[in-house]
């Protein structure tokens, strides 16, 4: 595993982070080879099972010395049916911190993300909140997650005022979603914001285990179904493709997926789940693979108009939902 920096900060990160979104409940193996395989970064968030995705991977961490971990988790999506109950509130943050807290057995966030960007909340109040909790020492660091660049821009300078180390950004990044590239990136890059690449394996989609009429029982696109507008059969015909790229250069489809995400400068690490402690030490191994210039021409060749980039596509809810 090798590691980088996360924006203009001093922390490193693994290449490859492990998240647990979908497969916490049964995820104890899985962080067990993450942590073999020198992932040190691992990602979750409050509202994710009502809390019990932090209390599980608190659990599956357990062996793990706690400072050798980049711990992350998120705020805003509701965690419970009361007004306050989501969003990016003084009230919430600080309610919805403490309840992480409490569930992941930590005295503080390394990496504290806001999951939306929050329409309804002035973002004064937002980051005036987090430089208490920052100054508390509850909080190490702060992120976001598919902000656009306007709304970066906007909170750039009151982070600097109140004193709030903004280092990071996840946004939706894959050979076929590169939405962030155009405006996002850039201006994280000059604002000293790494990348936190998230559904770099476009819903499992780039994989290759999805074929024109066939859905794999107990898959991603059979279970939780985020991915069946992907499956076009004119799309998986191309990505089916690909599989000779992945083969010239030594990698299975969803390495090859990973290691090309991890090939812009602007990517510290690429967040991926797992269903199994397997492909979690398989995904390992794109850490440190350098793609040349032959594949990724090939890449763009066979993906073709598939590829979106527009940049209006980066998106959070109009209200706190």
């Amino acid at each position: 595993m090798e590691y980088r920096r996360l924006g203009a900060s001093g922390l490193s990160v693994s290449e490859i982070s492990y998240g647990n979104w979908l497969t916490h409940r049964d995820g104890a193996e899985c962080v067990e080879a993450a942590l073999d395989a020198g992932i040190t970064t691992f990602h979750t968030a409050a509202a994710w099972d009502g809390g019990a995705a932090e209390e599980n991977l608190a659990t599956a961490l357990a062996p793990a010395r706690r400072d050798d971990l980049v711990l992350c988790t998120g705020v805003f999506w509701p965690e419970g049916p009361g007004a306050n109950d989501a969003g990016l509130s003084r009230k919430h943050l600080t309610t919805s911190l403490h309840g992480s807290l409490r569930r992941l057995g930590a005295d503080h966030i390394d990496v504290y993300q806001l999951l939306r960007f929050d329409y309804r909340t002035p973002l004064d109040e937002t980051f005036l909140a987090l430089s208490d909790l920052v100054r508390q020492g509850k909080i190490l660091y702060v992120g976001t997650a598919e902000w656009t660049a306007e709304q970066l821009l906007e909170a750039r300078p009151i982070a600097d005022r109140y004193g709030v180390p903004l280092i990071a950004n996840q946004p939706h990044y894959s050979m076929l979603w590169r939405v962030a590239e155009a405006q996002v990136m850039p201006v994280c890059e000059r604002s000293g914001i790494g990348q936190f690449a998230s559904v770099a394996l476009a819903q499992g989609v780039l994989t290759g285990k999805y074929t024109p009429g066939h859905i794999p029982p107990g898959s991603r696109a059979d279970v939780a179904r985020e991915a069946r507008p992907l499956l076009l059969p004119d799309l998986l015909d191309r990505v089916g493709m690909l599989r000779g790229v992945a083969d010239e250069a030594g990698l299975t489809m969803a390495q090859l997926a990973l290691a090309w995400t991890l090939q812009h400068n602007t990517v510290a690490s690429v967040v991926t789940g797992a269903s199994s402690a397997e492909q979690v030490t398989e995904n390992a191994k794109a850490s440190g693979v350098v793609l040349d210039l032959d594949a990724l021409t090939r890449i763009d060749a066979l993906l073709g108009s598939f590829v979106q980039t527009d940049p209006r596509l980066t998106w959070s809810p109009p209200a706190t939902l």
